[in-house]
Formats: structure tokens, C-alpha cells, sequence
């Protein structure tokens, strides 16, 4: 049966994400929670990282929802961008134009400009699938409907948005369920900086350690049994950025 290595949410942190990195045995199967961009400061270049293991390495790279609120931008600038420079939006789009991270951002003009000078990440985020589903694990970037008499017909908005519903909600897929998008912190009622994973009775296991809020970012390899190993990298540059 085949391992998996999944990375909880990047946010930006390219610096974090190639330390973590070293801890991948290059081949169990890459997979990345989604929400790889926006509010950290180096989007494009964890965006060309994980491109180049989805190409050649098999890396699967599941969408969160700032992918989601990206395109949402992207298709719809006028009425999009505010709600996307709220979540962070600015970071990833000086990060794609090469520009100083505090530059000012014109929303509509500078949509044009990353559909046509990023085009390759943008078609890479547009190809990104909401689930991976295995014999034994469900990954998803926030949870599934698990009201519905089937989850299978849980809306892509849903697995990159829904909170506690699913949190709260009893797992009937008889399968482990891996998600990010809530940092664990707020799951486990802890400060910032928590390296434990939120798991629950009913096989669901929240990863998202909160990287770019002085967390850290985690890096778990689930095999035909669960978790078999599990890393994490910390925000060390936090005080320094934040202080």
C-alpha cells in the first residue's frame, strides 16, 4: 500500500516548506493540503516548488480555499479583490509581479498583469483538484458535509471553506479524514505555536499547525496503519517579523 507525506497549509513560507522538505523519503506520495499562498511573503516561489514536485516527482497538491479566493479574484477583479486583499490577497500578488511585498496593488489592472506574467502558476492553481480519496484517508483542504446522506456530494466550496460543521460533525466515511485550513491552535484551545496535531475519536486529524501565524508547519507520513511518522518545522523568524 502506498505512504503518504502530507504538508499542512504553506501560506508563503518557502523557507519553511525546504526544511521541511528534507524530511520527505522522496518516495512516498507528496501531498499538499492546499492554501499554499497569501499572507506569507514568498507565495510565487512555493508556488514554483510545489509545481515542479506535482510535474516531476507525482506530488498531488489539493486546493485550499486562498487558491479558491485567487481565481475568484482573478475571474471577477472588480468585485473580488477586496474580500482577497482582506485574506492576505496583496502578499501573493506583489510576490507573482516581483515587486516590493508592501507595494500598492491596483486590483483590477494588476489582474491582467499575473494573467499574463504568471500564467504558468495560474494554470498550475486552476488544475488543482478538492480530494484525494484512498483506500484508507480522505484529504481535504477544510472538511467535508458530513450531514449529507452521501459525503461524496459535499460542493467544492464546502472542502475549502466549511469549519465547524464538519469539526463537530461524526465521521460515517469509515475512512481517517487528513485536513488543514483551521489552525489547530484554535481546535486544540492553544497559543500559537502548538506542535500537536488535532485528532479526534472519529478518525479525523486537523494538520494545519498555523505556520504563518508563529506556528509551525507540519509534515505527517500516514501509512496502512496511520501515522507513522510525523515532523514539523517552526516559525523561528516570528518575533523578529511580528515583534
Amino acid at each position: 500500500m502506498t505512504d503518504y507525506f502530507a504538508i499542512g497549509d504553506v501560506h508563503g513560507k518557502a523557507g519553511m516548506l525546504d526544511e521541511l522538505l528534507q524530511h520527505w523519503d522522496g518516495q512516498s506520495q507528496l501531498v499538499f493540503l492546499g492554501d499554499l499562498i497569501d499572507r506569507g511573503e514568498d507565495s510565487r516561489a512555493v508556488l514554483e516548488r510545489v509545481k515542479g514536485l506535482v510535474d516531476q516527482k507525482g506530488a498531488i497538491c489539493l486546493s485550499g480555499n486562498h487558491e479558491y479566493m485567487f481565481l475568484t479574484w482573478l475571474d471577477n477583479p472588480e468585485q473580488s479583490y477586496d474580500h482577497y486583499r482582506r485574506n492576505g490577497g496583496d502578499m501573493t500578488i506583489n510576490s507573482l509581479l516581483g515587486r516590493a511585498l508592501d507595494a500598492p496593488v491596483d486590483g483590477v489592472a494588476d489582474a491582467e498583469r499575473v494573467r499574463t506574467e504568471a500564467a504558468e502558476v495560474v494554470a498550475f492553481i486552476r488544475q488543482m483538484p478538492f480530494i484525494l480519496e484512498t483506500e484508507r484517508y480522505i484529504f481535504v483542504h477544510a472538511g467535508l458535509d458530513l450531514s449529507l446522506p452521501d459525503w461524496h456530494d459535499t460542493s467544492d466550496y464546502q472542502k475549502v471553506w466549511i469549519r465547524a460543521p464538519f469539526h463537530e460533525g461524526f465521521n460515517r466515511t469509515s475512512k481517517i479524514i487528513v485536513f488543514g485550513h483551521t489552525p489547530t491552535f484554535y481546535l486544540l484551545h492553544q497559543a500559537p505555536g502548538t506542535d500537536r496535531l488535532w485528532m479526534t475519536e472519529d478518525h479525523k486529524i486537523g494538520m494545519d499547525g498555523g505556520a504563518v501565524y508563529g506556528g509551525v508547519l507540519h509534515g505527517v507520513l500516514f501509512g496502512n496503519s496511520g501515522i507513522m511518522e510525523r515532523f514539523f518545522i517552526k516559525n523561528d523568524s516570528w518575533t523578529a517579523l511580528e515583534g
